[in-house]
């Protein structure tokens, strides 16, 4: 996990992170983010996903990340969407514990078009 830090002040505005998840008998990475109300539609989540896509990248072990937003959340799925990932469907995802959520499959091939 990491903060998502803005500015020269270096304020802290959310957190993003990456895990290992195993998912349909198969490791792969998963990731997702939080950023604070006051700095939401700034373009802050997209700049953080790219620097977690590039890190999960540069490790080379798992060849897909996944991000799991809720159907209901436009802005996350927007995030998704021009970070490069293909949606892959719709799942009921436990979160919180024992709380089932619908939400969107987000899929980012890690070595497509690697040298």
């Amino acid at each position: 996990m990491f903060v998502i830090v803005v500015g020269s002040e270096r304020a802290a505005a959310g957190s993003i992170g990456y895990w290992q998840k195993e998912r349909q008998s198969q490791y792969v990475w998963e990731t997702g983010w939080s950023v604070l109300p006051r700095f939401q539609g700034q373009g802050i989540a997209t700049r953080a996903i790219a620097k977690i896509v590039e890190r999960t990248r540069s490790e080379r072990k798992h060849r897909s990340l996944h991000a799991f937003p809720s159907v209901d959340n436009a802005p996350s799925n927007t995030i998704c969407r021009k970070a490069g990932f293909t949606l892959r469907g719709q799942l009921d995802f436990e979160y919180p514990p024992s709380q089932l959520m619908r939400c969107n499959d987000w899929c980012l091939d890690l070595f497509a078009n690697a040298g």
